[in-house]
């Protein structure tokens, strides 16, 4: 996994190096995007399995129809009050085009079926305890999808 500094949602960095060890799903996820209700399910995935060695890693991205317009305390506020959101969510970055933060250029150029464009928002990448993304799964799919679920509970 590339080892990157990032910025938090708080304004504090944190290096992705933090959650070595860990099972990881990274998602790109929008706060006003017709699959917005997944935070609720991607917070029960990170409660459920956070004790056994996983987490979900949330990167806001205003990349698909202006779905992500706010600023990062907006973001914070709503991720909060709307969801309860306890997972780590980072900054806003861009996950496609000329700005593609660096995170997103090197998951999108992996060999397929890894790799390729971010579909839209809620787009999931798992990782594991060695930091190999090991699937990458449809911003459709919902985060208690059972063949996501599986792949999560293998990795532990």
């Amino acid at each position: 996994m590339i080892d990157l500094t990032m910025e938090r949602l708080d304004g504090s960095e944190e290096p992705l190096s933090t959650y070595e060890g860990k099972v990881r799903l990274l998602v790109n996820v929008a706060s006003k995007c017709g699959l917005t209700p997944q935070y609720e399910a991607l917070e029960r995935l990170h409660e459920t399995y956070g004790e056994r060695g996983f987490t979900v890693l949330g990167f806001p991205a205003n990349n698909f129809g202006g779905q992500e317009p706010g600023t990062h305390e907006e973001i914070a506020e709503f991720c909060s009050a709307t969801y309860g959101v306890q997972f780590p969510m980072f900054g806003k970055i861009s996950v496609k085009g000329d700005d593609i933060h660096p995170l997103y250029e090197y998951l999108t150029t992996l060999p397929e079926p890894l790799g390729g464009e971010v579909q839209w928002n809620f787009q999931k990448y798992l990782v594991d305890r060695e930091g190999n993304v090991v699937g990458r799964y449809s911003p459709r799919m919902t985060p208690d999808d059972p063949e996501l679920v599986a792949a999560i509970e293998a990795l532990l």
